[in-house]
């Protein structure tokens, strides 16, 4: 049977590669909704609209030195961690792999601007908070921007679920996942660098279940403190069957893939692509991705609740044939 499930997934990968998926992520500077929605959501395929948001006021005028003179004194809520992964996998000092949540942190915008400009060693900041923040802790930054994004919205016959505000440092990295949203993705100031790898690509991303932690920091010491007990991750000792031992990560890092260890890996489709100032990335639900960015970069997203239709369903399906999770 697993001879079967391979040569199905190699099938897939065949398949894909010559009917699907092109050579690059596509780019266009003109978009409009039946447009979109034909070529791009339909397919599910992600596509880079060039100047997307360049004519928003935010684009203009958002930069470390508008927030000085404009929301200094705001309370933010800042992601803080030591390696610059807020989500991510991390191991501690006994050789023990855990899913890391950052230490949250409260300070004025002034702190976190002053906190970016210094660099400071084993203190990373990321305001990546996924409530809708901009509407619900920037609300006065709201009429910089949209909304909503009008094709967007009009080809998902919706309005976003939750609008978010990112600002960073280049040394946060955010590990590869996949959301169950339709993505619009905007940058407002610097750039950011996606890697993307497609939902069909799933029997080739590997997978496994890692207890949770956060960090936590005394004084300049940082600890990893466990919100479930640790194991140590071998070849020999693969969980991701058992659901009871931790929660499912991607356990590959695209920057630097390991393919003595996950060989598989050399099949998918990576794409990489940089999306500028004045940019936007459709990112279709259930693709992979991985993002860099500059220093201080910052970005507006707006998150559509992806439709679970026929997609979804075969992709469930996919899950469960290749033993995910």
């Amino acid at each position: 049977m697993d001879n079967l499930i391979d040569e199905a997934c190699d099938i897939l990968n065949e398949e894909t590669s010559a009917l699907y998926l092109g050579s690059e992520i596509a780019e266009t500077d003109v978009l409009d909704p039946l447009q979109f929605y034909r070529e791009y959501v339909s397919k599910n395929l992600p596509v880079v609209i060039r100047g997307g948001c360049a004519d928003w006021p935010a684009v203009k005028k958002w930069n470390s030195e508008y927030f000085r003179q404009t929301i200094l004194e705001k309370k933010v809520t800042v992601a803080v961690t030591p390696n610059g992964y807020a989500d991510g996998i991390a191991e501690d000092y006994n050789g023990l792999e855990y899913f890391v949540m950052p230490y949250e942190m409260e300070m004025t915008m002034e702190q976190f601007l002053n906190c970016l400009e210094e660099k400071r060693d084993n203190f990373i900041p990321y305001i990546q908070r996924q409530n809708s923040n901009l509407t619900e802790d920037f609300a006065e930054l709201m009429p910089d921007v949209k909304p909503d994004v009008p094709f967007a919205s009009e080809a998902f016959n919706k309005k976003p679920d939750a609008v978010n505000f990112w600002m960073g440092d280049s040394r946060a990295v955010t590990s590869m996942h996949k959301d169950p949203y339709e993505n619009i993705y905007c940058v407002i100031d610097g750039s950011k660098e996606f890697i993307l790898i497609p939902p069909t690509d799933l029997p080739y991303v590997p997978y496994r279940r890692y207890p949770q932690a956060e960090f936590k920091r005394a004084g300049d010491k940082w600890n990893m403190v466990p919100v479930s007990g640790g194991i140590k991750i071998t070849d020999e000792d693969d969980d991701i069957g058992n659901e009871d031992c931790g929660l499912p990560w991607i356990c590959v890092d695209p920057l630097n893939p390991n393919y003595i260890k996950y060989p598989e890996f050399r099949k998918a489709h990576v794409y990489k692509v940089r999306v500028n100032k004045g940019d936007c990335l459709y990112l279709p639900s259930l693709w992979f991705h991985h993002v860099r960015q500059s220093h201080g970069c910052i970005a507006v997203n707006y998150w559509y609740d992806m439709d679970f239709d026929i997609k979804y369903c075969y992709f469930k399906m996919l899950e469960k044939l290749c033993v995910k999770y």
